[in-house]
């Protein structure tokens, strides 16, 4: 099982990457919390892994910190998340406001989450309420910022909108609203999370 990587960042696009380990090309599935900490492509970078073997194969899940890879590991806990759903909901939540919405039992936080409807978001709830020690034990209380703005911040969210499925349309009508509401210097995470809130309304 790979528990971690560190190489050259090959290939990076906002859910997926390749590190280049001593000549081999491994691709990692990523969160939008992820892909904002990623170093530039040609550096070094180092990620935490899930590896995740089934019937088609194995796929590789690469995570910033290890707070991440917990919240990751606990949603693949609750019935009928996979691990591209654990995926998406890391790309709308952070692993503190995770295990706040757990304890919390706030429905609202998991049905702004793209594919999961209020039924869901219960059943997630009530199954992972007493599985959260993992994910406390990684959760700081103080977590640092993301990345700083960067310019093509529009053009990272608008793709990874595309990618999660939505249409282009609502895709750009939707970031134009949250760039107009957070601001210019608005981070990545912050345009995505804000994008996504107006898209579930």
């Amino acid at each position: 099982m790979i528990a971690r990587l560190e190489g050259v960042l090959a290939e990076h696009s906002p859910t997926r990457v390749v590190v280049d380990v001593g000549g081999v090309g491994y691709e990692l599935h990523v969160p939008l919390s992820t892909f904002a900490e990623l170093p530039d492509p040609g550096k070094v970078v180092a990620l935490h892994v899930y590896t995740h073997a089934n019937e088609g194969g194995i796929q590789l899940f690469g995570f910033h910190s290890l707070a991440e890879r917990a919240a990751f590991e606990l949603l693949l806990k609750a019935n009928r998340v996979g691990p591209r759903l654990a995926q998406t909901v890391l790309s709308s939540l952070s692993p503190p406001d995770l295990l706040a919405a757990i304890r919390g039992e706030n429905v609202a936080a998991l049905r702004a989450v793209p594919g999961i409807g209020t039924k869901m978001a219960q059943r997630i709830l009530l199954e992972l309420h007493d599985r959260v020690d993992g994910l406390a034990a990684q959760v700081k209380p103080a977590e640092s910022s993301l990345a700083e703005p960067e310019d093509s911040a529009r053009e990272q969210t608008l793709s990874a909108l595309l990618n999660l499925g939505y249409a282009r349309a609502d895709a750009e009508r939707v970031i134009a609203d949250a760039l107009a509401e957070q601001g210019r210097e608005a981070t990545l995470e912050t345009l995505v999370r804000a994008s996504l809130r107006r898209l579930v309304r």
